[in-house]
């Protein structure tokens, strides 16, 4: 086929492919459930502490340990500056390293890099203005490396965020950070090189290709395709890292967390579809398969009025190196842990 045909043909595909995936009939509720779901508190906090809202969780690079963190007990960490968030657990749920304690107002999104440093973004300023709105990175010990955004100052600039939800660290070390939690926020992917210089950026308020309403999380595939969980247009959208718009996905939820595996397997936690915000989809954790994109795996959201309830279970979302997997749950304020049976879909294609 000659290289204008193929793109056409590619083109034509991929035109086919998203209106095929917007149809309610591909929402795929009813994949099979090979996962087991850990009962009780899988990773107990110190101090008889209990768990608030959680959405940030993810794992080293080896596979072998677990990041996730805490909003102080509660849904934010305004005035409770004495309270480490940062948790590093091991596959059994114990604490290995903690810390962050004062660094954060709405701790939001979480990457771990190469390298094992912790990036953490913070997606509300405090009332002092001195506070949030920033991206911190942290040494696997927890000292403060790197700080991008401005603290406390929101707005839209090279050196400013409002509100942003996620960040994520290319291979090449390039920062990807999602900018803009509310629906008409600022709706933008800024890039940085690995010291913090801003590069580039992409987005605005919209629902056509390259515009967002709520870019809530990011991942990267094997190719460094970079996918963009754009959750109130209910959708993933895929670009290339420079921005260049690649195709969208319409059959994976309202996408609050996502993350790829060394499969090439896309992980999706939907904690917010309902008969009112995406009717046809239920809750919970999809896995798909990214050489066909059919769902090959489905977590159902334990919450049983999935129609009329808001926010349940899983809003971040991460995999193992033995392909368990692990949700941070806002409502249920709680970190949880689904193991796979060996075998299952994990292979060595």
């Amino acid at each position: 086929m000659s290289s204008p045909c193929r793109i056409a043909f590619v083109a034509l595909a991929a035109a086919v492919w998203t209106a095929l995936s917007a149809a309610p009939g591909l929402a795929q509720n009813h994949a099979p459930n090979p996962y087991r779901t850990v009962e009780g508190v899988w990773a107990p906090l110190p101090d008889g502490r209990t768990w608030g809202s959680t959405s940030a969780v993810e794992v080293s690079p080896d596979g072998e340990t677990i990041w996730a963190i805490d909003r102080c007990g509660q849904n934010d960490c305004e005035g409770m500056d004495n309270l480490d968030i940062v948790f590093q657990f091991d596959k059994d749920g114990n604490i290995l390293k903690q810390f962050g304690a004062g660094q954060f107002v709405w701790p939001h999104g979480i990457d771990v890099d190469g390298e094992g440093n912790i990036w953490v973004a913070d997606a509300r300023g405090n009332q002092a203005g001195n506070k949030g709105h920033q991206i911190t990175k942290f040494s696997p010990d927890g000292q403060v490396l790197m700080r991008l955004g401005t603290a406390g100052v929101a707005g839209r600039t090279r050196d400013t965020f409002d509100q942003p939800n996620d960040v994520l660290v290319a291979p090449d070390g390039s920062v990807f950070v999602a900018d803009g939690h509310p629906a008409d926020g600022n709706n933008r992917i800024v890039k940085f090189s690995a010291d913090g210089t801003y590069l580039m950026e992409w987005g605005e308020t919209g629902s056509e290709p390259g515009q967002f309403r709520t870019p809530h999380a990011l991942a990267m595939d094997s190719q460094g395709l970079l996918y963009v969980g754009d959750r109130s247009n209910r959708r993933i959208q895929v670009f290339d890292q420079e921005g260049t718009f690649v195709r969208d996905m319409y059959h994976v939820g309202r996408a609050s967390g996502i993350t790829i595996d060394e499969f090439d397997r896309l992980y999706v936690a939907d904690s917010e579809s309902n008969v009112a915000r995406n009717p046809g989809f239920r809750r919970g954790i999809r896995v798909i398969g990214l050489d066909d994109f059919m769902t090959i795996a489905f977590i159902p959201d334990p919450e049983p009025d999935q129609d009329n309830s808001g926010t349940s279970a899983a809003e971040g979302i991460a995999v193992d190196n033995e392909g368990n997997l692990y949700g941070a749950e806002v409502g249920p304020q709680q970190l949880v842990k689904h193991i796979l049976p060996g075998g299952f879909i994990r292979d060595d294609r």
